[in-house]
Protein backbone atom coordinates (compact mmCIF):
# COMPACT_ATOMS: atom_id res chain seq x y z
CA UNK A 1 0.00 0.00 0.00
CA UNK A 2 2.25 3.19 -1.33
CA UNK A 3 1.86 6.06 0.47
CA UNK A 4 -0.51 4.52 3.33
CA UNK A 5 1.08 3.17 6.93
CA UNK A 6 -0.18 0.02 8.37
CA UNK A 7 1.20 -3.52 9.84
CA UNK A 8 1.67 -6.07 7.02
CA UNK A 9 1.67 -9.52 8.31
CA UNK A 10 5.61 -11.47 6.56
CA UNK A 11 4.30 -15.12 7.09
CA UNK A 12 6.89 -16.53 8.86
CA UNK A 13 9.24 -13.50 8.51
CA UNK A 14 7.53 -11.50 11.06
CA UNK A 15 5.69 -8.33 10.85
CA UNK A 16 6.84 -5.13 8.32
CA UNK A 17 5.64 -2.04 9.33
CA UNK A 18 5.43 0.36 6.11
CA UNK A 19 4.87 3.91 5.42
CA UNK A 20 6.17 7.12 4.61
CA UNK A 21 8.53 9.28 6.60
CA UNK A 22 9.44 12.96 6.06
CA UNK A 23 12.81 13.91 8.25
CA UNK A 24 13.29 17.71 7.69
CA UNK A 25 17.61 18.13 8.38
CA UNK A 26 19.91 21.28 8.27
CA UNK A 27 23.42 20.09 7.82
CA UNK A 28 26.13 22.31 9.23
CA UNK A 29 29.06 21.94 6.13
CA UNK A 30 31.61 23.81 8.40
CA UNK A 31 33.77 26.62 8.04
CA UNK A 32 35.90 25.51 4.79
CA UNK A 33 32.86 24.68 2.94
CA UNK A 34 30.82 27.70 4.12
CA UNK A 35 33.84 30.16 3.54
CA UNK A 36 34.52 28.39 -0.01
CA UNK A 37 30.65 28.98 -1.09
CA UNK A 38 30.24 32.16 0.17
CA UNK A 39 33.35 33.14 -1.74
CA UNK A 40 31.51 31.80 -5.07
CA UNK A 41 28.50 33.46 -4.69
CA UNK A 42 29.76 36.87 -3.28
CA UNK A 43 32.92 37.82 -5.08
CA UNK A 44 33.18 35.33 -8.09
CA UNK A 45 36.49 33.64 -6.39
CA UNK A 46 37.12 30.42 -6.15
CA UNK A 47 39.30 29.43 -2.83
CA UNK A 48 41.49 26.79 -1.92
CA UNK A 49 43.64 25.93 1.37
CA UNK A 50 47.18 25.17 1.16
CA UNK A 51 48.62 22.39 3.20
CA UNK A 52 51.16 22.96 5.92
CA UNK A 53 53.47 20.26 4.96
CA UNK A 54 53.54 19.56 1.18
CA UNK A 55 52.13 23.06 0.24
CA UNK A 56 49.22 21.22 -2.05
CA UNK A 57 45.94 23.53 -2.50
CA UNK A 58 42.94 21.61 -2.36
CA UNK A 59 39.65 22.36 -3.21
CA UNK A 60 37.34 21.76 -2.03
CA UNK A 61 39.06 23.33 0.81
CA UNK A 62 38.92 21.34 4.40
CA UNK A 63 41.06 21.55 7.32
CA UNK A 64 43.74 18.52 6.49
CA UNK A 65 45.31 17.78 3.71
CA UNK A 66 43.89 13.94 2.33
CA UNK A 67 47.87 14.01 1.23
CA UNK A 68 50.05 14.09 3.68
CA UNK A 69 47.41 14.49 6.61
CA UNK A 70 48.28 17.91 7.98
CA UNK A 71 46.22 20.86 8.86
CA UNK A 72 45.61 23.08 5.88
CA UNK A 73 44.97 26.80 7.07
CA UNK A 74 46.36 29.37 4.66
CA UNK A 75 43.96 30.31 2.57
CA UNK A 76 44.78 31.02 -1.35
CA UNK A 77 42.84 32.72 -4.02
CA UNK A 78 42.62 30.03 -7.38
CA UNK A 79 42.38 30.90 -10.57
CA UNK A 80 38.90 30.63 -12.52
CA UNK A 81 40.86 28.85 -15.55
CA UNK A 82 43.15 26.57 -15.99
CA UNK A 83 44.36 22.85 -18.08
CA UNK A 84 41.66 19.97 -19.19
CA UNK A 85 42.98 16.96 -17.24
CA UNK A 86 39.95 14.86 -18.96
CA UNK A 87 36.54 14.43 -20.03
CA UNK A 88 34.05 12.08 -20.88
CA UNK A 89 30.41 13.11 -23.09
CA UNK A 90 27.26 11.36 -21.14
CA UNK A 91 23.74 11.41 -23.10
CA UNK A 92 22.09 11.16 -19.72
CA UNK A 93 21.83 11.17 -16.09
CA UNK A 94 21.82 8.33 -13.32
CA UNK A 95 18.38 8.97 -13.37
CA UNK A 96 17.64 7.59 -16.77
CA UNK A 97 16.48 11.28 -18.22
CA UNK A 98 18.36 11.30 -22.19
CA UNK A 99 19.22 14.81 -22.69
CA UNK A 100 19.06 16.55 -26.15
CA UNK A 101 22.49 17.16 -26.14
CA UNK A 102 25.60 15.32 -25.14
CA UNK A 103 26.84 16.97 -21.92
CA UNK A 104 30.52 17.16 -21.31
CA UNK A 105 31.98 16.21 -17.37
CA UNK A 106 34.99 16.96 -17.09
CA UNK A 107 38.29 17.58 -14.65
CA UNK A 108 40.01 20.49 -14.16
CA UNK A 109 43.34 21.58 -13.22
CA UNK A 110 42.02 25.03 -12.12
CA UNK A 111 45.75 27.16 -12.35
CA UNK A 112 46.81 27.32 -8.69
CA UNK A 113 45.48 24.42 -7.99
CA UNK A 114 46.82 21.34 -6.09
CA UNK A 115 43.99 19.00 -7.38
CA UNK A 116 41.46 18.68 -10.03
CA UNK A 117 38.13 20.38 -10.12
CA UNK A 118 34.87 18.74 -11.27
CA UNK A 119 32.63 20.61 -13.49
CA UNK A 120 30.78 20.73 -17.05
CA UNK A 121 31.87 22.26 -20.37
CA UNK A 122 30.06 24.27 -22.37
CA UNK A 123 30.20 26.62 -25.87
CA UNK A 124 32.30 23.65 -27.06
CA UNK A 125 30.92 20.30 -29.24
CA UNK A 126 32.49 17.35 -27.92
CA UNK A 127 34.43 16.21 -30.97
CA UNK A 128 36.03 19.89 -30.58
CA UNK A 129 37.09 18.97 -26.61
CA UNK A 130 40.64 17.81 -26.55
CA UNK A 131 42.95 16.88 -23.17
CA UNK A 132 45.16 20.22 -22.11
CA UNK A 133 43.05 22.56 -23.64
CA UNK A 134 42.55 25.69 -21.49
CA UNK A 135 38.87 26.38 -20.29
CA UNK A 136 37.85 29.42 -17.99
CA UNK A 137 34.81 29.95 -15.79
CA UNK A 138 31.64 31.00 -17.26
CA UNK A 139 30.37 32.32 -13.86
CA UNK A 140 26.31 32.67 -12.91
CA UNK A 141 24.52 36.02 -12.68
CA UNK A 142 22.15 34.56 -9.97
CA UNK A 143 24.45 32.82 -7.81
CA UNK A 144 23.12 30.88 -4.41
CA UNK A 145 26.54 29.34 -2.88
CA UNK A 146 27.15 26.18 -4.62
CA UNK A 147 29.11 24.92 -7.55
CA UNK A 148 26.64 25.56 -10.05
CA UNK A 149 27.44 29.29 -9.58
CA UNK A 150 29.69 28.36 -12.21
CA UNK A 151 27.34 27.44 -15.39
CA UNK A 152 30.36 25.89 -17.05
CA UNK A 153 34.03 26.32 -18.43
CA UNK A 154 34.46 27.09 -22.18
CA UNK A 155 37.64 27.15 -24.48
CA UNK A 156 39.95 30.17 -24.16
Amino acid sequence: MPGKSGIQSGGSQGVGVEGELSIPYRHAAGRHAERFSREMRDNRRIMGVRCSRCEAVLLPPRPYCGFCFEPATEWVEVADEGELVTFTSVQGDPDAAVFEEPRIRALIMLDGAGVHFPHVLGEVAPDDVSEGMRVKAVWSEDRNGTLSDIKYFRPI
